[in-house]
């Protein structure tokens, strides 16, 4: 499906049906100087393969996205059995995929195909609020006139039923963030004519027809504006109400060929520019419930990127790097704790916290020049990969109490799975991530933690396994890095750099895995 919501979702998919859940506790490599209680007291947790729908993959989508609720349940898509009549007509946001896919919902161990608008769709969803309402898209068995796609519908999964949200006159909408209150924020097109690209960006195309920012509440479609031009996207809703997502500001294309794109920030009907760093792009990545936005922004001349932290009242701090030229913040918790990726001085990319001002390193696992932190929660438990510089691909780790876990080792062995990045933590400390298998299938996974927020949890008594810590300021030597000095970013152009940046991004919000 489409823009944020599905390039390449197809690939990111789950092979197996419910595998017996495990429980694996993890002994860390503790040194002299390490806390009494991590010594005694190491992480275990119960690992589930969460299956599919009768078809070879599943996947949940990850980034600005809320995939896990505070209770447990996790939402996400995955093949079924029966054949995609429109195989192989795909739009350029997805991969051809040979199979419908429905949403699903697991929830103690059950598997729900909670299925597509009538007729023999596809569906995807993106957030579920703690209530247990979801939101995303929907085929509905037509072709979009303008693009000659499948034509997809915003949509709402609530109490058993799904119900079609409409769009503003045009073909197409999709939905992308829920509150508590029920209130939605997507994309939704409109019926005035519209050549640009999707201010997503990276030659992201249109849907011929202008596509706004919406917000749907009690059954209402509202047009929330834009900064200046003709488009806009609404990604993110917090629970006061208040909405961020990309406008164009103008409708006079730059340098790049197409206006230029700004975060903002919508809030008693008012649409805020949230500035840049001067480039002809930026992108808001997670906004919390105190109305901080985070992100990234192109420098002057595009030439790379930095992170932001945005408040209405100190407006937009660059939160600098590591002592490199990039940097990207994916995630801030309501403390206003951030984290996300940033160059060092030999421009490796590393998984960054910035706290109180101070931007610390995560470190790497077993020697990886490279790594990414993707989320953060409430208890400033941070998860995401150690990787090869070449995608987000590689180890997925918990970081925690100044630690490094390498999450593989609670996979059971012989599983024959590799943990390839951990995506999103809730605030029990519930943890989703993506795996593969040797033969390329994917397999969203959840590690539920075997402790007194969890009571009752089967099959929390298996034998210890081994895992590695590293300190939070370790960095895998350069002799190391599988990345050469001529592909590091300060030698890279203009056009690379966004080469890399999409690279990064592109999983997150057009859904490709793995990145391409």
């Amino acid at each position: 499906m489409k823009s944020r919501n599905l390039l390449l979702f197809a690939s990111m998919i789950l092979v197996a049906l419910l595998a017996t859940p495990f429980c694996l506790a993890a002994q860390e490599q503790t040194g002299e100087n390490e806390p009494k209680e991590r010594k005694n007291d190491p992480p275990r947790y119960r690992f589930i393969d969460l299956g599919t729908l009768g078809g070879p993959n599943s996947s949940s989508f990850f980034g600005d996205v809320r995939s896990v609720t505070n209770q447990g349940t996790v939402m996400g898509q995955s093949d079924t059995s029966i054949p995609d009549p429109n195989f192989p007509n795909f739009n350029p946001y997805i991969a051809p995929d040979p199979f419908i896919q429905h949403t699903f919902r697991w929830q103690n161990g059950v598997l729900t195909d909670l299925g597509a608008l009538p007729g023999t769709n596809s569906s995807v969803v993106g957030w579920i609020n703690d209530r247990g309402m979801a939101v995303g898209s929907s085929t509905n068995s037509s072709i979009d006139p303008l693009t000659g796609w499948p034509t997809e519908i915003a949509v709402l999964w609530s109490n058993g039923q799904i119900l079609n949200l409409g769009t503003l006159g045009g073909n197409e909408s999709q939905a992308d963030a829920i509150n508590e209150r029920g209130q939605i924020v997507g994309i939704a097109t409109n019926a005035v004519p519209d050549q640009f690209p999707s201010p997503l960006g990276f030659g992201l195309p249109g849907f011929g027809t202008q596509q706004r920012a919406f917000l749907w509440e009690n059954g209402v479609m509202r047009d929330l504006g834009t900064l200046g031009g003709p488009d806009a996207v609404a990604l993110l809703l917090n629970e006061r109400g208040e909405v961020s997502g990309l406008s164009y500001t103008t409708s006079t294309p730059n340098s790049s060929g197409s206006p230029t794109v700004d975060p903002f920030f919508w809030e008693h009907g008012k649409m805020l520019d949230l500035g840049g760093f001067g480039g002809t792009f930026g992108s808001a990545n997670w906004l919390n419930n105190r109305g901080q936005v985070v992100g990234f922004s192109f420098l002057t001349g595009d030439s790379t990127v930095h992170p932001f932290l945005w408040s209405e009242a100190e407006g937009m701090r660059d939160l600098g790097t590591l002592g490199g030229t990039f940097g990207i913040a994916n995630w801030v918790n309501e403390k206003g704790e951030v984290v996300g990726v940033a160059s060092n001085q030999s421009e490796m990319q590393l998984a960054f916290l910035w706290k109180n001002g101070v931007m610390t390193n995560l470190g790497t696992q077993d020697g990886d020049p490279c790594s990414t932190a993707v989320n953060i929660n409430s208890r400033s438990q941070i998860v995401g990969s150690s990787n090869n510089c070449q995608s987000e691909s590689g180890h997925a780790f918990l970081w925690q109490d100044g630690h490094m876990i390498d999450l593989s080792s609670f996979v059971p062995l012989g599983s024959g799975l590799t943990l390839d990045i951990a995506f999103f933590i809730n605030d029990r400390g519930d943890i989703l991530g993506v795996g593969t298998l040797p033969n390329g299938d994917i397999h969203d996974v959840l590690l539920i933690p075997c402790d007194d927020d969890h009571p009752g949890v089967e099959g929390c008594e298996s034998a210890d396994t081994p895992t590695k810590t590293i300190p939070k300021n370790a960095v895998a030597p350069r002799a190391q890095a599988q990345t050469t000095a001529a592909e590091t970013d300060v030698n890279l152009t203009p056009s690379e750099i966004k080469d890399r940046v999409r690279v990064l991004l592109a999983h997150r919000r057009f859904r490709g895995w793995p990145p391409q």
